[in-house]
């Protein structure tokens, strides 16, 4: 992708995605992660309907007249962007791959926290640890987040989420706000990654998915490639056998990702890729309230 293309498409997520978190998500981003809490700002004369706990009775007492403390939050936040680029994000048979959804999802939560004046990081994975950027504040570091997201080129083409939630628990040293954006096709052996991650930060993972991915049509016989191994295997979707047992290892999947998440105190969203994540997040939101 040349420059001009690259810096168009940038500026594309960022209209789209800012407009997003500026008026939808930037009140709900702010409630649901609270600041480490309230610290003192000032004092001023007491106005009807302050609580009267927060009375100063030293100024009070000096200027015979009642004074409050003010507080104000805490705000210093931090959100680390966890998300998949391995070779099964390109996959897609809807409008879109899944990665191109999954970045616009992650620089909807980025503007959000920009709007909150908190910092962003972002990990770019696959079987390893493509990329780290160290959490900034700032709109030009958002838009080098985008950057990268779009242009970066992967190593490998594996998955390996416990790869991902060994180097977040590494990497940040104070509680941060987690998302690990993946369709979580790999390995389930991040049950012991995953509750340390949880049991340090404020995690949640988002499962996106295309419907193929859940079952497979009658199509006959087919060649299937396995994009992260680059494996060609012709199958016979006729088998009502075969479809049967593709729907079951999806299903054990699912059940497997939602009982490790809600064990260990993680949150998870699962979105499918024809539907709206904007009102996957909104009520994810809303159900942290």
């Amino acid at each position: 992708m040349d420059t001009k293309a690259l810096l168009k498409k940038v500026r594309k997520i960022e209209i789209k995605t800012r407009r997003l978190s500026d008026n939808v998500f930037g009140g709900e981003y702010h409630s649901t992660f609270k600041g480490r809490g309230m610290t003192f700002s000032e004092v001023r004369q007491y106005q009807f309907g302050d609580d009267v706990r927060t009375i100063d009775w030293n100024v009070t007492a000096r200027y015979q007249e009642p004074f409050v403390k003010v507080f104000e939050e805490e705000r210093e936040l931090t959100l680390m962007l966890a998300v998949d680029i391995s070779g099964s994000a390109f996959f897609g048979t809807q409008q879109q791959f899944k990665k191109e959804i999954l970045i616009e999802m992650a620089a909807t939560l980025a503007f959000s926290a920009l709007q909150n004046n908190d910092k962003v990081g972002l990990i770019l994975f696959s079987q390893d640890i493509e990329l780290y950027i160290p959490p900034k504040k700032g709109r030009s570091h958002i838009l080098r987040i985008i950057r990268e997201m779009l242009e970066f080129e992967p190593q490998f083409k594996g998955t390996s989420v416990n790869r991902a939630f060994e180097f977040i628990s590494a990497v940040l040293k104070k509680k941060a706000i987690v998302f690990l954006l993946s369709d979580f096709v790999c390995p389930m052996d991040y049950e012991k990654t995953l509750r340390i991650a949880a049991k340090k930060h404020d995690l949640t993972s988002i499962r996106l998915y295309d419907p193929r991915e859940e079952a497979i049509p009658n199509l006959g016989l087919i060649p299937l490639m396995d994009s992260e191994t680059g494996k060609m295997q012709w199958v016979n979707t006729q088998s009502k056998k075969l479809r049967q047992a593709y729907e079951a290892n999806h299903k054990d999947l699912v059940t497997t990702f939602s009982r490790l998440h809600q064990k260990n105190g993680a949150g998870t969203i699962h979105c499918s890729v024809n539907e709206s994540y904007v009102k996957k997040l909104l009520a994810y939101f809303k159900a942290r309230l």
